[in-house]
């Protein structure tokens, strides 16, 4: 086939999930297939545009005008998005020079397959009915959460705004795709039960089991560690709750216990953590990750916000680290709480599954074990993307 694929950015440097995601299974398709990749150029990254080779045989930059976070262009998104119509995590990425590139692509090549990646893109395309939509998240669920919670009455009142908006317009995007991508059985049925889409195939998350396989000695990182993207909401006020109200609970029983917050761009309040308790690590952009995860007796996923699928869950798996992790944290994974991970909903839950695991060895190991030989036995990118292949042959046929 040949695919145009559309996202908002180009893959390097690779620090978010949603972007191994992709990677992982462009790498794949690419071998099979000829990918065109359509995305926004960020200068502060030159080697995005430099190594899409590995995963695409043509690339469209798109010279980038989407604010940053923590900008006055961000800030005054954010002030508009009382009115207007459009979410604001959608309007961020409205573009019309994006939106003319992508029309005259389409004009002068023929695609068997268009994929919109994320829902993010979609103001910029002209007509659905022949785009894929990849939806790494039901992005509705998120901002629903966002809402429930909020810290104050004027966030929880945005948010509940955000939400009600990102229902009305994430329902058009996917009732007017040829057809919809998710990447869990369960993100699947919530599409369909939200927005009446039938559409709809799940892909499972893949992980590359090689490339986290540990070393024969690793040296000591931090008793738990969180990995994500430290400037994703979700990550924020997951790891500022698991400070605020589980680790206090943990330092009763080992007052020692150290944390390592493993992730990119690390907002101020996260940094401030570390500032204020020198047991708490927060290293903002690593060259690699492994390391962090190698040397953690414990990986936590205390996430209250979010969707999708974790694929930090499925990496510490790989590295053979057992997980503890929240119910919203772990949904949409194929996994067997207790047989191979931990689910603690709750402070002292959660705190209580921390505690067995730091105080065990016997039991870290056979749990670390018993993750690996789950996404050993189930979970590689070539069989994620098989089934991705087999979503857009699905969809050609169906398409009007």
């Amino acid at each position: 086939m040949k695919i145009l694929w559309i996202k908002t950015d180009f893959l390097h440097p690779t620090t978010r999930g949603g972007q191994i995601r992709t990677l992982e299974t462009l790498r794949r398709l690419h071998q099979r297939h000829e990918i065109h990749y359509l995305a926004f150029e960020d200068p502060a990254h030159p080697e995005g545009l430099k190594r899409c080779g590995e995963y695409c045989s043509r690339a469209y930059p798109v010279p980038s005008r989407v604010p940053p976070r923590r900008s006055l262009g961000f800030a005054k998104l954010v002030a508009a998005g009382w009115f207007s119509p459009l979410p604001v995590a959608v309007a961020r990425y409205r573009s019309e020079e994006m939106r003319r590139t992508i029309a005259d692509v389409r004009r002068r090549e023929q695609f068997d397959s268009v994929v919109c990646d994320f829902l993010a893109p979609a103001p910029n395309l002209d007509g659905l009915e022949e785009v894929v939509l990849f939806q790494h998240n039901v992005e509705t669920m998120i901002w629903e959460r966002h809402r429930d919670h909020a810290s104050n009455p004027l966030s929880r009142l945005y948010f509940g705004l955000q939400a009600r908006r990102m229902q009305v317009y994430e329902g058009q995007v996917c009732r007017a795709a040829a057809g919809v991508v998710a990447v869990s059985e369960a993100d699947a049925a919530a599409l369909r039960e939200r927005f009446g889409v039938s559409r709809v195939t799940a892909v499972p998350t893949g992980v590359d089991l090689e490339y986290f396989h540990p070393p024969a000695a690793v040296s000591a990182a931090a008793d738990l560690v969180f990995l994500g993207s430290m400037d994703w909401m979700a990550n924020i006020e997951g790891v500022e709750y698991f400070v605020r109200e589980v680790l206090p609970l943990i330092r009763r029983e080992k007052p020692d216990c150290t944390l390592a917050v493993v992730g990119r761009d690390p907002v101020p309040s996260i940094r401030e953590l570390a500032r204020r308790d020198p047991l708490i690590q927060v290293t903002g952009t690593v060259p690699d990750v492994r390391p962090y995860l190698w040397g953690a007796r414990v990986s936590i996923v205390p996430l209250r916000v979010g969707g999708g699928t974790r694929l930090k869950i499925y990496e510490s798996m790989a590295a053979r680290v057992p997980v503890v992790s929240t119910s919203v944290g772990a949904e949409g994974l194929e996994v067997h709480p207790p047989e191979d991970i931990r689910i603690a909903d709750g402070a002292e839950s959660f705190a209580e599954a921390c505690l067995a695991l730091l105080q065990d060895g016997r039991e870290r190991a056979r749990l670390g074990q018993a993750g690996w030989e789950l996404v050993s036995r189930r979970f590689s990118w070539e069989q994620a993307a098989r089934c991705f292949e087999q979503a857009l042959l699905a969809a050609r046929v169906k398409a009007p």
